[in-house]
């Protein structure tokens, strides 16, 4: 596997530990509707939350949470429309961003709720 495929596929898992140590109740972990694919879904309290996962080796080219572009906003939320359709979910919808950069210096995980509204 590639290097940066096996980066992120450890930001995901460093991911849903730091939602759960929070209290989140992780659903789904890379669900896939259409061209979109939502790394975790989860809920806690009355939200629902799709958590895309930002992982970086370094910040040098940006924060990892700036590589979220509209396109990938739209299909997100497409997505997620589709899961709370298929599942009859009655929770408000958040979309949240974990970013992390890890490299031999350390690791900085950062959870940015209600993402979107943030750009």
């Amino acid at each position: 596997m590639a290097e940066h495929n096996e980066l992120g596929k450890k930001g995901e898992t460093l991911a849903i530990a730091l939602l759960e140590e929070k209290g989140y109740t992780v659903l789904e972990r890379n669900y896939r509707y259409q061209k979109a694919e939502v790394d975790i879904i989860a809920t806690k309290d009355e939200f629902i939350v799709a958590a895309e996962v930002k992982t970086r080796s370094t910040p040098d080219f940006g924060n990892p949470q700036d590589f979220v572009k509209p396109k990938q906003i739209q299909q997100l939320v497409k997505a997620m429309d589709h899961y709370i359709t298929e599942h009859d979910i009655d929770l408000e919808l958040r979309f949240d961003i974990v970013a992390i950069v890890e490299n031999k210096l350390g690791q900085r995980i950062e959870h940015i709720e209600d993402a979107f509204y943030h750009f």
